[in-house]
Formats: structure tokens, sequence, C-alpha cells
């Protein structure tokens, strides 16, 4: 009887790549973000990208990140970790985790905590000081929802399609 493999990806690694092949999904030209929501067996629940809501037109939103709020990308575009919880169809997100390829900022944080995830995984934390990131560690301490830097386990998969 042969052996199984043992060069395989963890789930960590598996539910990232997941996440960061969801932000190619994204149409923003300086920040692609990829989320994907799982539950306590490892079934993934939902995914999402950061994108303009639905029914809104790529090519006639801003996609900018200076100038009048009404001319920039801020006011209208859906984070991916938002857009994961509202794509998920099932019923209760409670004792979920979420990979996140930038971790979340306050707004989404608030949504992460009332949905009932209770941890989140992140690729990036390029905004650690800011006031949003600093609110969003608050929260998240508060309400008991860990969290903790995704760890590369040495291993490169590339796609091409």
């Amino acid at each position: 009887m042969g052996m199984k493999r043992t060069d395989y990806i963890g789930w960590d690694q598996y539910f990232m790549g997941i996440a960061l092949l969801s932000a190619e999904r994204s149409k923003d030209p300086s920040t692609q973000v990829g989320a994907c929501i799982v539950d306590e067996n490892n079934r993934i629940l939902s995914v999402g990208y950061n994108g303009m809501p639905c029914g809104c037109d790529d090519d006639e939103m801003p996609w900018g990140k200076v100038g009048n709020a009404l001319d920039n990308k801020y006011f209208f575009v859906c984070h991916a970790e938002l857009n994961a919880i509202l794509n998920y169809r099932g019923g209760s997100l409670r004792g979920a985790k979420c990979y996140s390829t930038l971790f979340p900022c306050n707004e989404c944080a608030k949504a992460i905590i009332q949905s009932g995830i209770r941890e989140i995984i992140y690729l990036s934390d390029k905004y650690a000081d800011t006031e949003a990131t600093i609110a969003s560690k608050r929260m998240f301490r508060m309400a008991g929802v860990k969290f903790r830097a995704f760890e590369p386990q040495g291993k490169t998969i590339t796609l091409h399609i």
C-alpha cells in the first residue's frame, strides 16, 4: 500500500490562498483585498472581495483616493470582509473564522463582531498605525475576537491561467 503525500498545504494556506484568489476579482487599482469565511469544520461558508455595491457601474464610479469625498472611492467601495458576510446565505456565522488579505477596518470589525465570527487571520497589517485599525483591535479584544497574522509555510503556488 502506498503512502499519502506529505507536501500538501495546511488549512491556513488553503484558505488564505482562496482569499488571495478572491482579491484578484477586485477592480480597485490600488488595493485588492479578499476574504474567506470558514466554519469550525474547515468548510468554506463565503468569500468576498473589495468592490462597488451590486448595481453600481464600476466604470461610472470613482476609484481615486484623493480629492472631494464624492469623487474618490472611500464612500462607495464595499470591503472584502463585509462582502463575504453579506454574501453568506446559510444562517449564522457564529464561531466562524475569517481569512483576510488585509487587517479589517473599524467598520468591518463591527460587522465581524455582530455576525459572530470569532477569529481573524490576516496577511497584511499595513495600516496598523491608523486610528481605524487601532479601533478594530480594541473592539476585537473587548468582544473576544481573536486575531493573528498568517504564517506562510514556505511553499509557493503559482497559478497560470
